[in-house]
């Protein structure tokens, strides 16, 4: 049963709520105005007060309004169906919405759950699995997306069975495993992970040691950075950031990259979106879009919602590097 609670105090976008069980940290949950949810993240529990930090705006909230907790972190939705695509950081996918401005409480599906992917099986019945080995793979753009088992699985498996070849929903049964004590569970296409924990099911971590080309002779040559590092840009407006991000993400040697725009003005945003679809990919010949995940919240959004489209980036780019992919992740402006 769910854990329920009323408004108690509000403070800007922080909202104090009054509970009636347990809750955690990091817990999502949903405000109601009217009938209208706003999804909202706990950030502190003092007694059975729980603050939590609402992704929309609170204009209308009221004292005693209705709060349901949903017993889980925030999560990204992962399966094929993702590349191309325009989210905000609760990973709605923007192209869905209607109207010109974004409605309070709107949500969208990530993916197409009713679309068919070509399925094809690279394990075996028989073949002894653990959480992020991979079970099949589908064409997703011009990226062999593996299908994997799920990342919250522990312990090894047993696979006793796997789909042919063949045309499959993200949400059908494509492979059914068994546990050490014969209990069985159906993997499909599609897991969910919490943005806000590490995706770790890797059997090593190296250190960077290879230098990654951003295709940039200035960066390459006098401040190279590192497959698996990090660096940053520093410059005003309109100093060039994101034409050197749009150059970056043309001859970077990654095969996934994943725009963050956590903090831009919206007039950048715009630019993003008008402009990056346009690029044409040197290396596939086709647009850039095709192999290119857009994460947008802009700087006149609340705090909580930009925050959480860096991590809904970074677990994306996880996913796809436990495919054995290169990730190019770009979060502008994280100073917001």
């Amino acid at each position: 049963m769910k854990t329920t609670g009323k408004v108690n105090g509000i403070i800007s976008n922080i909202v104090i709520v009054k509970v009636d069980g347990a809750v955690g940290q990091n817990e999502i949950c949903y405000v109601y105005v009217g009938e209208t949810k706003m999804m909202a993240e706990v950030i502190k529990v003092i007694g059975d007060d729980a603050y939590v930090q609402v992704f929309d705006s609170t204009r209308g909230l009221k004292i005693g309004d209705k709060v349901e907790f949903e017993g889980h972190m925030l999560e990204a939705t992962l399966a094929p169906g993702m590349l191309s695509r325009n989210y905000d950081g609760l990973q709605n996918d923007l192209e869905k919405m209607d109207g010109l401005f974004i409605s309070r409480g709107s949500i969208t599906d990530p993916v197409d759950f009713e679309k068919l992917w070509e399925f094809k099986p690279l394990a075996k019945v028989g073949d002894k699995v653990s959480a992020g080995d991979w079970l099949g793979e589908v064409k997703e753009q011009w990226v062999a997306h593996k299908i994997m088992v799920p990342f919250i699985m522990t312990g090894n498996y047993t696979v006793k069975s796997v789909v042919e070849a063949g045309e499959y929903k993200v949400t059908d049964t494509i492979a059914v495993v068994a546990d050490v004590d014969g209990n069985e569970y159906n993997i499909t296409m599609v897991q969910k992970w919490p943005v806000k924990q590490a995706i770790r099911c890797y059997t090593e971590k190296p250190r960077p040691s290879r230098v990654m080309e951003t295709g940039v002779r200035a960066i390459d040559t006098f401040n190279p950075l590192a497959e698996g590092g990090t660096g940053f840009i520093p410059g005003p407006f309109g100093a060039g950031k994101t034409v050197l991000q749009h150059a970056i993400s043309k001859q970077a040697e990654a095969d996934i990259i994943v725009i963050v725009a956590c903090g831009e003005r919206a007039n950048e945003v715009v630019e993003i979106f008008k402009e990056f679809p346009e690029l044409i990919d040197p290396h596939t010949g086709h647009k850039l879009m095709e192999r290119t995940i857009i994460i947008c919240n802009t700087s006149n959004m609340p705090v909580a919602a930009r925050e959480a489209s860096v991590y809904t980036g970074m677990t994306i780019g996880e996913y796809y590097r436990s495919m054995g992919l290169k990730v190019l992740v770009m979060a502008d402006s994280t100073s917001r």
